[in-house]
């Protein structure tokens, strides 16, 4: 038995995981995260900060290509149910952005 444990997408070897606010950000909240700023910028969910819906499709679009761009640079790294999330999630906000951009 080895004293190796299974991350998300990589390997851990003889690390402890922390514990609370310690503990490493789980790559599908990461990712989440990200989403959530698109559908923010896309005027679909009001900002947590201000409670405001608005629309800034230039900030959608960047939040949109950093996703892009961060799946493309972990594929082959990725899970299988991190692989649909991140499909599901940028087919939606692409369709999204899409719709927005014609309003």
């Amino acid at each position: 038995m080895t004293d190796e444990k299974r991350g998300e997408t990589f390997v851990m070897r003889g690390e402890t995981q922390p514990t609370g606010s310690e503990a490493p950000i789980a790559f599908t909240t990461f990712i989440i995260g990200l989403a959530s700023s698109a559908l923010i910028h896309l005027g679909d969910t009001p900002n947590p900060e201000t409670g405001l819906t608005e629309r800034n499709v230039g900030m959608a679009r960047q939040s949109l290509d950093l996703l892009a761009m961060l799946h493309v640079k972990t594929r082959g790294n990725l899970t299988e149910e991190e692989e649909k999330l991140f499909n599901t999630l940028l087919t939606d906000l692409r369709l999204r952005f899409v719709e927005a951009s014609k309003r």
